[in-house]
């Protein structure tokens, strides 16, 4: 009888070869430099935590619209990729793998962030409830623009431009963040697509941003080193949706014909924000998806060997402990204690919360 998978089992996902299946989650951490260039500040983060099985980056918004925070890293410049390769190389030569996660913040964003001061943009005129984080202090959302349908092929080209610039900054891969409430989660539910053309008015037409992005990101990078992050279910940032199982179903049935490297299936933590649904989103996608999904959402090290030894995931997702912890991979393997995070310190600031956690051997 086969040995059941565990957290320290190889595994193959896509085209990349992990020695665990311990995953490091993206985490905004805003501590990016001028021109949302990644620097040494970065470097030392990344490459701290070259353990995981796989790193996957922090939203990287692929074009000037798309940034929806005050220091966040961007992958639309030659400069910007330069600042990664220096990232990916401290990652390889620490035996680790890193992928980019290219995120469109959409309407998550305030036009005092945006080219310009040109408003945010989405699918439809449909502001969010709440305020956001500038420079100047936290204002309430703006309404945003409408895209044209003209414009959306566009912004298909930026994540293909920025698939092609990844190669250049040494990724070893390219996510989409299609959940939480930015540009493509946006288009695919009810609550903030209201569009009457090719790209709302039904399911198909939904989800059609999504795939059109899927396959602008595969024809660069090739679908073995693609994958994509979603949330079924969740309303952060007031992503509703009137039937989310039947969205996610018909979303995770046409991303299995791509071959993609895997799925990314998000859910509650306990400290994501908006409501969690009534179902587990890991297992609705598992009985639709038959490729590789990694699960996220406040697993433990006990309940994500329990995940892996039942079949309902094929690697987990670790966030938070992985903040305070740089070393996770070998304290779950030494059962050590973990680190206690600051939440104080997690968006933006200097290495203090970011850099200057201890492993083991220096406690």
């Amino acid at each position: 009888m086969p040995e059941q998978p565990g957290l320290f089992s190889a595994v193959k996902i896509g085209e990349l070869e992990l020695p665990n299946r311990i995953i490091m989650s993206p985490m905004t951490r805003i501590r990016a430099e001028e021109d949302c260039v990644p620097g040494e500040r970065m470097v030392r983060y990344y490459s701290q935590r070259a353990s995981a099985g796989l790193i996957i980056t922090e939203g990287t918004h692929p074009s000037p619209m798309g940034r929806g925070y005050t220091h966040p890293p961007g992958l639309h410049t030659e400069a910007q990729a330069a600042g990664w390769r220096k990232v990916t190389d401290a990652v390889h030569n620490g035996g680790g793998r890193i992928v980019v996660q290219l995120m469109h913040a959409g309407r998550v964003s305030h036009s005092s962030l945006l080219p310009g001061g040109a408003l945010p943009v989405a699918p439809s005129a449909i502001p969010i409830y709440g305020e956001i984080h500038t420079f100047d202090g936290k204002f309430p959302f703006e309404t945003p623009r409408a895209l044209e349908t003209e414009e959306v092929p566009l912004v298909v080209e930026e994540y293909r431009r920025a698939a092609e610039l990844s190669i250049a900054a040494g990724f070893d891969g390219v996510e989409l963040h299609a959940a939480t409430g930015y540009l493509p989660n946006q288009f695919q539910v009810t609550g903030s697509n209201q569009r009457t053309d090719r790209y709302g008015c039904s399911l198909e037409g939904r989800t059609r941003f999504t795939l059109e992005l899927m396959e602008a990101l595969c024809s660069v990078r090739g679908a073995g080193r693609v994958g994509i992050k979603i949330a079924p279910g969740f309303t952060v940032n007031d992503t509703y949706d009137e039937d989310p199982i039947e969205t996610y179903t018909y979303l995770a049935q046409h991303l299995q014909s791509f071959g993609l490297a895997y799925v990314h299936v998000g859910y509650d933590s306990g400290y994501s924000r908006g409501t969690s649904p009534a179902f587990n989103p890991v297992d609705l996608i598992r009985t639709v998806y038959t490729g590789q999904v990694l699960a996220a959402g406040g697993f433990t090290k006990a309940s994500g060997e329990a995940s892996l030894a039942a079949g309902r995931a094929d690697a987990i997702v670790y966030g938070r402990p992985f903040i305070s912890n740089p070393d996770l991979v070998e304290r779950f393997r030494v059962d050590a204690p973990l680190s206690p995070w600051d939440v104080r310190t997690f968006y933006g600031g200097d290495d203090h919360g970011y850099t200057d956690y201890p492993v083991m051997n220096a406690e």
